[in-house]
């Protein structure tokens, strides 16, 4: 079943080809000076102009901040590396708060390694297979030709139990690793289209390969640092990648892979992919933390880095000095800031509006009675209730509104069932003003009268 995430109608950053952003796409409303000034760092990001910078994004809650990095995250595309951090992920048990930053900037470097490998593409004239007496051995003949020429190749009983295991027949047009022996079969030649044989609807018929038999070919494969540095670094090599299991890798090791790769990069086995690095609630890190990030930015294999914060003038974690957004002046310093703004109610109409839409597309597989839509009145006091409270709990408010208008029997949400579901479910001020006007309830602070004044203690 298919989830909605916060995030789910999150396309892109919805900008035309002069980074103009438009009212509404990809599912980005509103916050065009910030979707803009996130499509000129994506563009330096693609271009490789920009490693090893930090931008920061910046503004209150609902505003929009992550949604900006998802965007950016869907247009880099699967090829530049894109990694989401939250800043408590750091403090862990398992490791130092420094090891777990290294990873995050490794994972964040690309290597895109090139390779060049032979490869025997043709048509299958004819297979010949022959077996001992006892059946133990198999040998065997493979005749592949192109439009030049043909040749006759032996085989042994691995390749032989390849192409069994692939079903190649002749007419089949197949390709052979050289260096692997991996065969794969592109397809049917056009020479065998109208032969009577059983052949499925999704049939591929292909050309048959011109020139030589052999050709080389170059393959292209990116990984990233932290991969290799875990590949080297275990005895199981790359299965520790699925166990997850990484711990602290040694910083020798680091140094001979970066030797490596800059050997590569010389050789032109190699280039440097300089990806994206998101830490979420930055201002959650500490003195320790930020001193890194001083440093590791300027190393030479370092990403773009994004830090977003919702904080004002608050006190640096491990210090009792107070700073914006809770990170020391001169990290500040090295930074773009990007600043959102609160939404308008007409944008917060329309994000209610695309939500919604989300829900109904995810519901068409489900029973008809099911598919839920807002009425206009209700969407107008969502896009109020979003202005009054937040966005974020007017978004909340969708799915339970959904839910009682079919208790209801109804299709369509109404007015009276988002009351419903504002009755049901406080929002941030009320549940404050609940927990301000309750006694009973565990370590608040409620105003003690002693003497002639007033002391706050805790209860």
């Amino acid at each position: 079943m298919e989830r909605i995430g916060a995030h789910s109608h999150i396309h892109g950053l919805g900008l035309d080809s002069n980074l103009e952003p438009r009212a509404n796409s990809q599912g980005m409303i509103g916050q065009g000076k910030a979707r803009k000034a996130a499509g000129v760092i994506l563009r330096m990001v693609q271009e490789g102009r920009i490693a090893g910078r930090a931008i920061l994004m910046a503004g209150p809650p609902s505003t929009g901040k992550t949604a900006l990095a998802m965007g950016m995250a869907q247009n880099l595309g699967s090829d530049v590396p894109f990694v989401m951090l939250t800043a408590s992920e750091v403090f862990s048990l398992e490791m130092s708060k420094t090891e777990s930053l290294t990873q995050a900037f490794r994972r964040s470097i690309g290597v895109r390694i090139k390779e060049e490998t032979e490869l025997i593409q043709g048509e299958v004239v004819e297979i010949q297979v022959d077996r001992s007496i006892t059946g133990a051995t198999k040998t065997g003949r493979l005749t592949l030709k192109t439009t030049d020429m043909e040749t006759v190749y032996d085989l042994g009983t691995k390749m032989i139990d390849q192409l069994q295991k692939e079903k190649v027949l002749a007419g089949d047009v197949v390709s052979i690793d050289k260096a692997s022996g991996r065969i794969s079969k592109l397809g049917r030649s056009f020479g065998r289209a109208k032969d009577y044989d059983a052949m499925g609807a999704d049939t591929r018929f292909v050309a048959c390969p011109d020139g030589e038999l052999q050709t080389r070919k170059e393959v292209v494969h990116t990984v990233s640092l932290h991969e290799i540095d875990v590949i080297n670094s275990r005895t199981q090599g790359f299965l520790a990648l699925f166990a997850g299991d990484t711990g602290e890798i040694k910083p020798e090791l680091r140094d001979q892979i970066n030797t490596k790769v800059a050997e590569w990069r010389e050789e032109g086995k190699a280039e440097i992919v300089p990806g994206v690095l998101f830490i979420d609630e930055v201002h959650m890190l500490d003195i320790e933390c930020f001193s890194f990030l001083n440093r590791a930015m300027e190393n030479e294999l370092a990403p773009l880095v994004v830090m977003a914060s919702n904080r004002g003038i608050t006190r640096i974690r491990g210090t009792k000095y107070k700073s914006p957004h809770g990170i020391p002046a001169d990290l500040l310093d090295r930074m773009l800031i990007i600043s959102t703004k609160k939404y308008e109610e007409d944008e917060i109409r329309e994000i209610v509006k695309i939500r919604q839409v989300l829900r109904h597309l995810n519901n068409t597989s489900r029973a008809e009675e099911e598919d839920v839509k807002l009425a206009e009145e209700s969407l107008d006091l969502l896009s109020t209730m979003g202005i009054q409270t937040s966005l974020r709990y007017s978004l909340n408010l969708i799915a339970p509104s959904s839910l009682i208008a079919l208790r209801r029997k109804s299709n369509v949400v109404e007015v009276v069932d988002v009351k419903l579901a504002y009755k049901y479910f406080c929002d941030v001020e009320r549940s404050a003003q609940y927990a301000k006007e309750t006694n009973g309830m565990m370590f608040g602070e409620v105003e003690v009268e002693v003497g002639n004044g007033m002391q706050v203690d805790g209860q």
